[in-house]
């Protein structure tokens, strides 16, 4: 028998989270369904300006969205990877592409064949050189995938960089012209039903009380409902993504827009570079255990390309997630789920996948607690994998200029991703442990790029003959080449296709 269908959601929080997962619950849910979003005007939100991954452009096709309107409502450039400077040892440089270093050859990986032909000449071109979105950073082209055939045109893939103010209320209207109905107000209070410890409401510092069915905290690190009601547990992870102080500041953007963010390793942390139509938002993000809050202040702005737009903005974290982010008729998205850090943008991809996990296991009135149950094992194992991919990025250092890259060298790391990296080291192959998470070509630039050179490869690439295989490289590498020079630059095509106004008062 049907139970009673789930007749009002309260969001609790407004924000890139509050609203990405008010826009799917509209689009997808009957008016029988009322949709409220409670956010404070008093309650600053964290989005500054926002990398992503090529995820978002589904979520953002599944919405409906008109692409090159989203594109100028939020100042948005394109994204084709991640820059890596000074990782590993200073003065290295290294690119996490997206896609992959050309097609599979006798159902094995470009890089292995690679492997072959660099252990039999030493003078063998970078991997990266076989990565089209690589190549088209490095020249600053961008222009869409192309064609149904696999080919070079479409060997590569984009994500965006936007301003995540202009974003959230991008989708807070899409949400409301659908029937979201947002209440601005401060909550003061959490009612329990004494009977079941379900919410039962949210009491607003204007003595309104707003019941619901169903509850979303979307309310930031403080967890409002989650953490502060429902007592869920938080797993702290600081030990290993010891980084825990952000700084942020937009500074005026330059001529030339790259089709990439920037990601440079600091003596206790790292900056990060995201180039936007109107402005660049930069950051800092570092360990308060090895650097001064003013120390991290003054590396910050010595770091900017441009005229500081404003003072820097002190941001606080702890890594790591709720144990639970499903209690009872309390669902956590968002930053009040957890955080692991912004070094490979995967904030706004775990809110993708937390609003898809909450609408393939949406519940009824019954909450029955196997859904809750599934919809924490999918979370456990995104927010995991997503955690072993970042702390690979300090754990394979060999800089030691710094107590802080000293420490990350030498902590513990889990078994899961040490299991990943011996396995590559020794033999050449990567372990996927989530599917749907960090690809094969994500951990080869990252492994590759950090220094760590493979033992051995598979062998079963010996069964093709060595110049047939350099024939097959050397024709990739012309036909990438010649395809990169043909597209338009970067900051042109933006110009052309999808320019975004001036934001009002905004000086740049």
């Amino acid at each position: 028998m049907s139970a009673k269908p789930i007749r009002k959601i309260v969001i609790v929080g407004g924000g890139t989270a509050g609203w990405m997962t008010a826009a799917p619950l509209s689009q997808r849910l009957d008016k029988a369904c009322e949709v409220v979003l409670i956010e404070s005007p008093d309650i600053g939100t964290i989005g500054v300006g926002e990398a992503t991954l090529p995820t978002i452009r589904f979520y953002n096709s599944a919405l409906g969205l008109d692409g090159a309107d989203f594109i100028k409502k939020t100042q948005a450039t394109f994204k084709l990877g991640i820059e890596f400077k000074d990782w590993g040892h200073v003065g290295n440089r290294f690119f996490h592409g997206f896609g992959d270093f050309g097609p599979a050859i006798e159902n094995r990986s470009p890089h292995m064949h690679w492997l072959r032909l660099a252990a039999a000449d030493k003078n063998m071109r970078p991997l990266e050189d076989w990565s089209v979105a690589t190549v088209m950073a490095r020249n600053l082209r961008f222009t869409p995938p192309a064609g149904d055939r696999p080919s070079p045109t479409n060997a590569f893939s984009y994500g965006f960089h936007f301003d995540a103010g202009l974003y959230a209320a991008y989708l807070r209207d899409y949400a409301m012209q659908r029937g979201v109905k947002r209440i601005e107000a401060m909550i003061t209070e959490v009612e329990l039903n004494p009977e079941n410890g379900f919410i039962a409401a949210v009491k607003l510092r204007d003595g309104r009380r707003i019941e619901g069915d169903l509850f979303v905290d979307c309310s930031g690190f403080r967890g409002l409902l989650i953490e502060g009601a429902l007592k869920a547990g938080y797993d702290d992870w600081s030990e290993q993504l010891p980084c825990n102080s952000a700084l942020a500041v937009p500074c005026a953007k330059v001529a030339k827009l790259t089709p990439f963010t920037t990601s440079t390793a600091k003596s206790a942390g790292w900056q990060w570079r995201i180039p936007l139509q109107h402005r660049t938002g930069n950051g800092h993000v570092y360990c308060d255990g090895f650097s001064t809050d003013d120390e991290a202040a003054r590396v910050l702005l010595e770091g900017l390309d441009g005229r500081a737009l404003d003072e820097p903005r002190q941001l606080r974290f702890t890594t790591g997630r709720r144990r639970k982010s499903w209690v009872k008729n309390c669902v956590a998205i968002g930053l009040s789920a957890g955080f692991v850090e912004p070094l490979e943008s995967t904030s706004i991809s775990l809110i993708e996948f937390a609003v898809g996990s909450l609408i393939q296991n949406f519940p009824d009135c019954d909450f029955r607690p196997e859904l809750a149950n599934e919809f924490n094992r999918q979370l456990s194992i995104r927010y995991e994998s997503v955690r072993d991919f970042i702390i690979m990025h300090y754990k394979l250092t060999k800089r030691t200029d710094s107590e802080f890259w000293r420490y990350c060298a030498n902590m513990p790391i889990p078994e899961s991703l040490q299991h990943q990296i011996e396995l590559f080291r020794e033999t050449g192959r990567v372990v996927v442990l989530d599917p749907d998470g960090f690809s094969v070509p994500s951990f080869i630039s990252l492994l590759i790029g950090l220094g760590v050179t493979p033992k051995s490869y598979d062998p079963f690439v010996n069964h093709i003959g060595l110049e047939h295989l350099r024939t097959h490289f050397d024709r990739l590498l012309d036909s990438i080449g010649g395809m990169v020079n043909a597209m338009p630059d970067h900051t042109d095509y933006i110009a052309h296709y999808v320019p975004a106004g001036p934001v009002p008062g905004l000086a740049v």
